[in-house]
């Protein structure tokens, strides 16, 4: 297939160079041009313009938030031939979502909504766990190359924000584990136990999710840098979620008090960290160096 790939961030860098591999002709686009340097030496097409990488049979967009996204929708919009598809992996708000399936329908495109669950090194390996939603024929479309990129698609119905919806859900799942986990680590650590100890404990009898054991090895060895999944885009995350839950009249306040965590991280500079440096909160407040 004809395949463009706008977003070569680190999960977008990661992600393309399978569609290169499983044999599809693809044209990458970034903001930033170098990003795109190793995947054309790969065998990708550099694209000019966003509306250059959306003139084939479908286009990928993985980027950081509504604002990104919205700022491509309307070259993507203008240059997809009718019956191309829009993939959005992208963690962007339910209206957005919404907003962009109309507009798609509106020309005779289609938009899958295709939000991933993984880390950079899981997508390399493609491998990500993906919550899809859209037309019958809009996920037929798209579930060949879903399929490259991820070891397992669940289609969440006809209606493409509701993929969205799931990933806000997961991913305040991810954030209460690993607020929850600080707290459980400083809460040992002040008492003298080792947190490694504690983790491979929990992992080997209660909890052993990989959401644990990963995210926690993260924490006990406090390598925050570079950021997998990066704080400030929790915090937008959470903000989201928080806006879900108000418009379907749903009270969350484990959101309110994970974003005022966050928000306590972001605004003290370290917003670039990984998720798991909210950690660093629970031990500080707990005396801990």
């Amino acid at each position: 297939m004809k395949v463009g790939f706008i977003g070569l961030g680190s999960m977008g860098a990661a992600i393309a160079p399978n569609l290169v591999r499983a044999g599809h002709e693809v044209s990458v686009w970034n903001r930033s041009p170098e990003k795109a340097d190793p995947l054309v030496a790969g065998g990708a097409i550099r694209a000019a313009t966003p509306a250059d990488a959306s003139r084939g049979d479908a286009v990928f967009t993985m980027l950081a938030d509504d604002a990104a996204v919205e700022g491509v929708s309307e070259a993507i919009l203008a240059s997809l031939p009718a019956g191309g598809v829009h993939i959005s992996l992208s963690t962007i708000s339910v209206a957005l979502a919404d907003k962009l399936t109309e507009a798609h329908a509106a020309r005779g495109q289609h938009y899958v909504s295709a939000p991933v669950f993984g880390r950079p090194p899981v997508a390399a390996e493609g491998k990500l766990f993906i919550a899809a939603a859209g037309t019958p024929e809009a996920i037929a479309k798209a579930m060949p190359l879903l399929d490259v990129i991820g070891q397992r698609v669940q289609v969440f119905g006809d209606k493409p924000s509701a993929a969205n919806l799931v990933k806000l859900a997961g991913n305040f799942l991810i954030v209460n584990v690993t607020e929850a986990l600080g707290e459980a680590m400083a809460l040992v650590a002040k008492g003298g136990v080792e947190k490694a100890d504690l983790l491979d404990f929990l992992t080997s009898t209660l909890f052993g999710a990989p959401i644990y054991k990963n995210y926690g090895a993260l924490i006990v060895s406090e390598k925050f840098e570079p950021a997998g999944f990066a704080a400030v885009l929790a915090a937008k995350d959470m903000r989201l979620a928080g806006e879900a839950a108000d418009s379907l009249g749903v009270s969350m306040p484990l959101n309110d008090l994970l974003r005022a965590r966050l928000g306590r991280l972001v605004e003290g500079g370290e917003g670039h960290l990984d998720l798991t440096g909210l950690s660093l909160l629970a031990a500080r407040d707990a005396g801990l160096k």
